[in-house]
């Protein structure tokens, strides 16, 4: 395609990633950012006047320059590219002003085309995406949320749950991965204890100075430290594929944000884990900050977004499928790529009855109020708003009085998955039709016991690809670590873990054979593949 392709990208860091992969791979791209001095922008652009270069990265705020605009109008353009789109709408879960300016690029290039890219849109933020970007009758391709390669599994946390983390990342030595955790104080103290462990970690927030950012995040492309202990900061910010575990320390806001981090994991195909350890004081925090915010549609959409959360981290059913039905998308359920499909179901108890009081008090209270107003009816308590509104007075005032808060909260919890209670104005509780159903006894409901009674699992099930011989594995590792180093490259941009693995497995002989191999072609074989052959030989 003759042309230059313009990518606007959200990071410098991930900008930087996929331009050195890109050249890596024979193609000539180049980015320009904050990062350069003026005489390699100069050079840059000679480049590109020249059509000597394909790709051309950029940040959005770099549109704010009308002269950086009318260069571009000087060049021969064949479209544009915008990556992770889900920043251009108000409804996505990273809004950012600058994506939302970028409606010039069709003010400006009217005939050049412009693909819109992101990994987490509902239907809804896809709408707006297209309305912002000022696109026409755009075609809309939509792939599978459903990642097969990464194991979900979802823990209650234990006190801080570094014990837990540290039985976790016991299955996973030598293998990179990357632990979320909420506050930049978190990240410090999780690496250290890490560190103290025998793992090589490091914390990664925003406000560390750039150099120590930047060290920390090269040693991780380069596989020099297993483990980076990030806040969010770090999200968009890595496009390493060989990372094999994901772990959060606390639940995160959105599914959006959850479904983008968990999705750092297994990038190159092979079997990766995820896990997530949660506890009701996450939710607590993540209402008090939206509660600071102004009233407003946002707001309202903030707090549905973490009450999905929840829901998640406590629901029995297929995790990937609630995943997919989040985003509109229609699978089965995975049967072997979650917890709740894997594990051995434990003992259940029926609570229709108290489902049903519960439902009863809602349907009483005029399916006006939310969770904790209805709780707080069942317990018989005697606040003031109760006693002003009358509801003291209601059969269902008190008949849940010999029950804890924690155990109304979990029937709640278990009425939201199943489809028996939505949220209203107000975020009220309404009934639904399941809900109906319950209350005329047509329906059963059951929950876990274990919900009941939260007790953290103590060992983790880990995917691994088996029929690979991890000596030579390790070997192949080897190599291509020293190669990165002298090259100062990351690792995996020399050869994935996917290539390596099939190389352990093939244990090619000659270039034909190599060149078979998933993720060696002629520009890579060129720069590595008798060095790899060589060692081969050697093992053979």
């Amino acid at each position: 395609m003759d042309g230059v392709t313009v990518v606007v990208s959200p990071l410098l860091a991930l900008m930087y990633d996929q331009v050195m992969a890109l050249k890596n791979n024979g193609v000539k791209a180049e980015m320009i950012s904050s990062m350069q001095n003026e005489e390699e922008i100069a050079t840059i652009r000679q480049r590109l006047l020249d059509s000597d270069i394909k790709l051309l990265y950029v940040a959005p705020e770099r549109f704010a320059s009308f002269e950086f605009i009318n260069f571009l109008k000087s060049l021969k353009l064949n479209f544009f590219v915008i990556d992770e789109a889900h920043c251009v709408s108000e409804w996505g879960h990273e809004f950012r002003v600058d994506y939302r300016k970028l409606n010039l690029l069709r003010e400006n290039f009217p005939s050049t085309s412009i693909a819109a890219f992101t990994a987490t849109a509902t239907p809804k933020v896809a709408e707006d995406i297209i309305h912002a970007l000022t696109l026409e009758n755009p075609v809309e391709i939509r792939g599978k949320v459903f990642r097969k390669n990464l194991h979900i599994s979802v823990e209650p946390r234990e006190k801080d749950g570094r014990t837990q983390l540290l039985e976790f990342l016991k299955n996973f030595k030598n293998e990179s991965g990357i632990v979320y955790a909420f506050s930049r104080k978190q990240t410090e103290a999780v690496a250290v204890f890490l560190h103290t462990n025998g793992i090589k970690a490091r914390a990664f927030h925003a406000g560390l100075p750039s150099h120590v950012k930047e060290n920390t995040f090269k040693a991780f492309v380069r596989d020099e430290i297993q483990v980076v202990v990030a806040t969010i900061a770090f999200g968009m910010g890595i496009d390493k594929s060989n990372i094999r575990f994901v772990v959060h320390m606390n639940l995160p806001k959105t599914i959006e944000n959850y479904y983008q981090e968990i999705g750092r994991a297994g990038r190159d195909g092979l079997d990766s884990d995820v896990l997530l350890l949660y506890s009701g004081s996450d939710v607590v925090m993540q209402r008090e900050f939206i509660e600071q915010l102004d009233e407003s549609p946002y707001k309202q959409n903030a707090f549905n977004k973490i009450e999905q959360m929840s829901r998640y981290a406590t629901m029995e059913e297929c995790r990937h499928h609630f995943i997919a039905s989040y985003f509109e998308d229609e699978i089965e359920n995975c049967k072997t790529a979650c917890d709740n499909c894997t594990e051995v179901q434990g003992e259940k108890t029926d609570i229709t009855v108290d489902a049903q009081k519960f439902l009863s008090a809602v349907y009483r209270t005029n399916q006006s109020f939310g969770q904790a107003y209805v709780i707080d009816v069942l317990r018989g308590s005697s606040v003031q708003k109760i006693l002003d509104n009358g509801h003291d007075k209601l059969s269902v005032y008190a008949i849940g009085a010999e029950k804890s808060k924690t155990y109304w909260e979990r029937i709640s919890e278990r009425l939201m998955e199943l489809g028996a209670l939505k949220r209203g104005e107000f975020r009220s509780l309404v009934l639904d039709n399941v809900g109906m159903r319950i209350l005329k006894n047509d329906l059963k409901v059951s929950i876990k016991e274990e919900r009941l009674h939260i007790k953290a699992k103590k060992e983790f099930v880990v995917h691994k690809d088996e029929d690979v011989d991890s000596e030579v594995f390790e070997k192949l590792r080897a190599l291509r670590a020293q190669i990165a180093k002298e090259e100062n490259k990351p690792a995996y941009i020399i050869f994935g873990d996917k290539t390596l693995k099939e190389m352990a497995k093939l244990l090619p002989k000659n270039k034909e054979a190599m060149l078979h191999v998933s993720g060696v072609g002629e520009v890579k074989f060129e720069r590595y593949g008798e060095q790899f052959l060589e060692l081969l030989q050697s093992i053979n």
